[in-house]
């Protein structure tokens, strides 16, 4: 099943050598997306939703009819990429790689051209690798860009990042997002587990930012 998604914003996919980001099809990629994240619960420890115990679960995320689920294609502030990983051989779910995770825009505002880049998940096997900053590096590129050139022509990039999940907030600021906010501190103790409270940081990057030197530290990050 292909995306129904009602997005603000037409898209399309958008790559580079080594990572293609494309519009996420439930019936080519859930599946196997599932296979290898659901033996990794730890991959939504720091998500509002998941972990998953069946492929009908997490589909019907994607098929909730909310206007306002995160992850809805009914909901025009959100959009699920597929990300893949070039550099390894065709596959089922693509003739140019395999699928590495995914990757969306989430609260996005064709009123304020902004989105927030959100729920990246990416899998195992292609963790600590070229994958997850060529996803976000082509992700900025996307959004930044005109309309005129492919782009969606925003002028502001969102992200957040849980304080107990400091990798997330060191691949935003690597990445150029600025103005980290948060004490850093763990819930308090005795805090329910199924609380989602958290101590949160939240950066953004600026299309002015961008165009002052933010698109080329991006560019320079992707190719290490």
């Amino acid at each position: 099943m292909a995306s129904s998604s009602r997005f603000h914003f037409p898209v399309h996919a958008v790559s580079n050598d080594r990572v293609k980001l494309i519009p996420l099809n439930l019936d080519r990629h859930l599946d196997t997306f599932f296979r290898l994240s659901v033996s990794h619960p730890e991959l939504y420890a720091h998500m509002p939703l998941g972990p998953f115990n069946s492929l009908a679960e997490l589909k019907a995320e994607f098929l909730d009819r909310s206007t306002s689920h995160i992850l809805s294609f009914s909901n025009p502030e959100s959009f699920a990429f597929a990300v893949i990983d070039k550099t390894r051989p065709a596959s089922p779910e693509d003739p140019e790689g395999e699928l590495a995770g995914t990757v969306s825009f989430i609260r996005t505002s064709p009123v304020n051209l902004c989105t927030e880049i959100g729920f990246i998940l990416i899998l195992p096997p292609y963790q600590r690798s070229h994958v997850a900053t060529n996803t976000v590096g082509l992700a900025l590129k996307y959004a930044f860009e005109t309309p005129e050139n492919g782009g969606l022509g925003l002028r502001r990039i969102h992200w957040q990042a849980s304080a107990a999940n400091p990798a997330s907030a060191k691949l935003a600021e690597k990445m150029g997002e600025k103005g980290k906010i948060g004490n850093g501190k763990e819930p308090p103790a005795g805090t329910d587990s199924n609380d989602l409270w958290r101590d949160t940081f939240s950066f953004t990057l600026a299309w002015d930012q961008w165009g002052s030197g933010g698109k080329e530290n991006a560019e320079r990050i992707m190719m290490k």
